[in-house]
């Protein structure tokens, strides 16, 4: 009986100190980034910011034997980065690497939020950031495209944004996405219902500007000029402040929304 009580102990003293060390990584790496946390303290998630302040999440389990073995590593990426581990790492270093992953990435994701934006994508509908291709309608090509590639292909130059190195190549306006044609206007902000700011100095340079921020969430992707989302989320109580971001939840669906606030506004 007696061995059997020491048993125990013993596993609970150790689990302690499992959980006190774990929390100290948390710490390290900031409790305001934490969005999961299983209770088992086995799976962990994390919000990261880019250097455009897209919300990224990244997802890490933990067996037994941590930290002797790595982390497994999850996120919405087109390839996940090779985690470099060694006995003595610890949390902070897979975000670090996480976030040097993303650095990598910020040129191709902005081509990409040029095409969603700019042109008629067919395929598919609602892509996520791991999706790294696109299908466009060009439009009708009166000559054979595979000429007009063929002629036009050392046109192409890394001087000129992606969009009109295509339209150059291709030797033709691709259409423009089917709610802008309809609507060549900016969206409303679904807070001052207005489409653009403004014309105030107070403003900086977010004067006269139009929507700039949706919410992540698929099935709401409400627009908001991000000075009136900041001024929001500062009247409500359970927001929270890290640096310059606000973190929160969409007036509409009450999914996470971060929003990085400017100096005019602060």
């Amino acid at each position: 009986m007696e061995h059997t009580e020491q048993t125990r102990c013993t596993e609970l003293a150790k689990s302690s100190s499992v959980y006190r060390s774990l929390y100290s990584e948390i710490e390290e790496v900031g409790w305001e980034r934490l969005v999961r946390l299983g209770g088992d303290l086995t799976f962990l998630s994390f919000r990261i910011l880019d250097a455009k302040s897209r919300v990224h999440f990244v997802e890490i389990e933990l067996d037994e034997t941590y930290p002797k073995s790595p982390p497994r590593v999850s996120a919405d990426v087109p390839y996940i980065f090779d985690l470099k581990w060694s006995k003595s790492s610890r949390l902070k270093d897979v975000v670090q690497q996480f976030q040097k992953h993303l650095e990598k990435l910020q040129e191709f994701w902005s081509t990409l939020d040029d095409i969603d934006k700019s042109l008629w994508v067919v395929d598919p509908k609602q892509p996520s950031r791991s999706m790294c291709c696109r299908q466009i309608n060009i439009g009708p090509v009166v000559d054979s495209l595979r000429r007009i590639w063929q002629r036009n292909s050392r046109k192409w130059t890394k001087d000129k944004p992606y969009l009109e190195n295509i339209a150059c190549l291709l030797e033709t306006q691709l259409p423009r996405p089917i709610d802008v044609q309809k609507n060549d206007q900016q969206v409303e902000c679904g807070i001052c219902y207005a489409q653009c700011l403004p014309v105030d100095d107070e403003l900086g340079v977010n004067s006269g500007s139009g929507t700039d921020y949706r919410c992540d969430n698929t099935t709401c992707n409400k627009a908001f000029h991000s000075v009136c989302l900041g001024d929001w989320l500062r009247s409500i109580t359970t927001t929270r402040q890290s640096f310059d971001v606000l973190f929160g939840n969409c007036p509409y669906c009450s999914e996470p929304v971060a929003v990085k606030i400017t100096d005019s506004r602060t």
